[in-house]
């Protein structure tokens, strides 16, 4: 996951290469609490970057923030949609207020199988433009407010590297 970013983008490393310290001239900092944190179709890396292969169609996103208790393990990121839900048993669930087409083709952008892995919630109580992501049971659960919902139906790239 390194040698990836490596190829476009001026780096350093520390610990032997083994992680991250600056894309671009950006720098994390141990004093400052501020590091280059990374995911690989949309799941939080659990292993140093160099030890990570990925391959042609993954999404590898670095994401720079301060860390504190709260920040320092963010699981997963709505913005690398349609991962992590992808080839994982996805059930999309959406209250009567949401048409049933837009569950239907959000359900066809990640092959929604109907399981319980992961879960898509389309609601019309949450604000229209709200994207969030959590854990569920083995997977992950995104909550889409309408608007989203029916951006995502038309375009399965439309969170790409915005949450």
């Amino acid at each position: 996951a390194i040698q990836t970013v490596e190829r476009k983008l001026k780096v350093t490393t520390r610990y032997g290469g083994r992680y991250l310290q600056s894309i671009g001239g950006l720098d994390g900092s141990l004093t400052a609490q501020r590091d280059w944190f990374y995911y690989v179709d949309g799941i939080e890396g659990d292993r140093s970057a160099a030890e990570v292969r990925v391959h042609s169609g993954d999404v590898v996103w670095w994401d720079y923030r301060r860390w504190t208790p709260a920040t320092e393990h963010i699981p997963a990121v709505a913005g690398a949609y349609p991962h992590p839900f992808v080839g994982r048993d996805t059930r999309v669930v959406g209250d009567p207020a949401v048409a049933r087409t837009i569950a239907r083709q959000v359900g066809g952008s990640v092959g929604a199988l109907g399981g319980a892995e992961n879960v898509i919630v389309i609601s019309g109580k949450l604000p229209p433009e709200t994207a969030r992501i959590r854990p569920f049971r083995h997977g992950y659960r995104l909550e889409l407010g309408t608007g989203i919902a029916r951006k995502l139906s038309d375009d399965p790239n439309a969170l790409r590297y915005r949450f």
